[in-house]
């Protein structure tokens, strides 16, 4: 499997259905009233996909592994949150389970990516050579406000496929 965009990648869906069931548990009349630990946990939460989304975008593969084990460990503050509001009485334990599960199998997601990263020989996305003129990254020359408004935004840019290897699990 290879993806172009973030949004491709499995472990950033994930850390998406994450943020979305936190953002619904810390919605309800309780939960939304401790500013404290509501601003936390939808942190940690949007902080999983947003790294992975950064890691990506970055096109270098160290600073893509740097990037996930930050990911990584947002996803552990999410579970010791998800204790917290258990504690403080805004989560049932089935629903901590459920966020605990969800946060766990995205960390795995997570750790696949590292391992395949850590074999493969594609050192990223900035270090690819372009091998025609019309395969690049970035425009053959700075933007105008012109080519800007009608060319960049409206073409598809051609990006080398970042090779992933998918195991079942």
């Amino acid at each position: 499997m290879t993806f172009k965009r973030f949004e491709e990648i499995e472990a950033w869906k994930m850390a998406r259905e994450l943020c979305k069931l936190v953002r619904s548990y810390t919605e309800r009349p309780g939960f939304s009233k401790d500013w404290e630990l509501r601003r936390q946990i939808r942190e940690s939460s949007g902080s999983v996909m947003d790294c992975i989304a950064e890691g990506f975008e970055r096109g270098n593969t160290n600073e893509f592994k740097y990037f996930l084990g930050v990911a990584k460990g947002s996803c552990g503050e999410v579970r010791s949150q998800g204790y917290r509001a258990l504690d403080y009485g805004y989560l049932s334990e089935a629903e901590r389970s459920e966020m605990d599960q969800l946060a766990k199998r995205t960390s795995a997601a997570i750790q696949g990516l590292i391992d395949y990263l850590n074999i493969t020989t594609f050192k990223g996305q900035r270090h690819h050579v372009a091998a025609s003129k019309n395969d690049h990254f970035f425009p053959p020359h700075p933007p105008t406000s012109n080519l800007l408004t009608s060319n960049l935004l409206t073409s598809n840019l051609n990006t080398p496929d970042i090779p992933v290897h998918t195991t079942s699990r």
